[in-house]
């Protein structure tokens, strides 16, 4: 049985890294230059001031699937709680059953109970799941480019 809960983020962290390799691998650009190294001291931070929110998917207790985020006032409009979405993923072994769609819904009643006001998810674009967001009453509003000018 696929579920989706909002899960404190201490111990979703532990469990959380074994996964984070793979999800890494098939989604990073840039990878033989931009290697897998997560500011875990900043998550605790965040979620030590009551910002990080964690829903998880799990199939028969098993972790299968995340959103990360955090909630905070816009930087330009400070009267306004916002969720901006870190990381998202479900495993490829899980996909295809809607428990991406789960996850927002589950999101979507803690964001409420939390009292934001808009939330921001992103994709891939070399792997898109806008469709599912726009599914869900989400729509485009913004395009991120990137350029490596390191070494």
């Amino acid at each position: 049985m696929i579920t989706a809960q909002v899960e404190p983020f201490v111990p979703f962290l532990e469990e959380v890294k074994p996964l984070l390799q793979g999800h890494w691998e098939e989604l990073a650009l840039n990878k033989d230059k931009v290697h897998l190294d997560p500011q875990y001291d900043e998550y605790l931070r965040k979620d030590s001031l009551g910002m990080a929110v964690v829903v998880t998917l799990r199939e028969d207790g098993k972790l299968v699937g995340y959103f990360v985020g955090f909630v905070a006032p816009g930087f330009h409009y400070k009267t306004c709680l916002t969720y901006t979405m870190d990381i998202f993923y479900v495993h490829p072994d899980h996909r295809g059953n809607g428990g991406g769609a789960i996850m927002v819904n589950c999101l979507e009643k803690e964001l409420k109970r939390r009292g934001v006001k808009r939330i921001f998810m992103g994709t891939k674009c070399h792997r898109p799941s806008g469709w599912m967001f726009e599914k869900l009453g989400y729509e485009q509003v913004e395009i991120y480019y990137s350029k490596w000018i390191g070494d």
